[in-house]
């Protein structure tokens, strides 16, 4: 498996955002995650957007983070928000998400933020696992979807 930077922005990044996209539709009967978003906003230093491929060179899963401060939307300075978080259907259960997550944990930490966070939703179960698992804690709502009841945000501190 070799994790690589990439822009949001790239074919691979498309096709697996659009994958992203139709399970959030499926899991909440929507039309995905309505969360604005931007290749600009996981440019180095203040984000990180990567793909992993397996041994074939298929993109596997993917992941990034962006800078936040604190303002209305409930983030603190600091923080480094994790996005788009998936792993293809047929690679799942093999460690790729915590491989991914560690990346992008060490990444935001070496960019001096202090606080890693997301926002998932209570429909995706595994998700919250592997967040808890890794160290992750429920704390206050922030973002888009911060007034949403089946919304869920968790933060763990980046220690240096």
């Amino acid at each position: 498996m070799e994790i690589r930077r990439v822009s949001f922005d790239h074919p691979d990044a498309v096709r697996l955002n659009k994958e992203v996209q139709a399970e959030y539709g499926r899991r909440y009967q929507s039309d995905g995650d309505a969360t604005p978003l931007d290749p600009s906003m996981f440019e180095p230093p203040n984000g990180l957007y990567v793909i992993a491929y397996d041994g074939d060179g298929h993109a596997a899963a993917t992941g990034g983070w962006r800078a936040q401060e604190a303002g209305e939307e409930g983030y603190s300075d600091g923080d480094a928000e994790i996005k788009r978080m998936f792993v293809v259907e047929a690679l799942r259960g093999r460690g790729l998400a915590r491989r991914v997550l560690a990346h992008l944990e060490a990444d935001a930490r070496a960019t001096g933020r202090v606080r890693m966070v997301l926002e998932t939703g209570d429909a995706q179960p595994e998700a919250i696992g592997l967040y808890v698992s890794s160290g992750y804690e429920l704390c206050a709502k922030f973002g888009y979807y911060r007034f949403h009841e089946s919304s869920r945000c968790f933060a763990k501190p980046l220690h240096p």
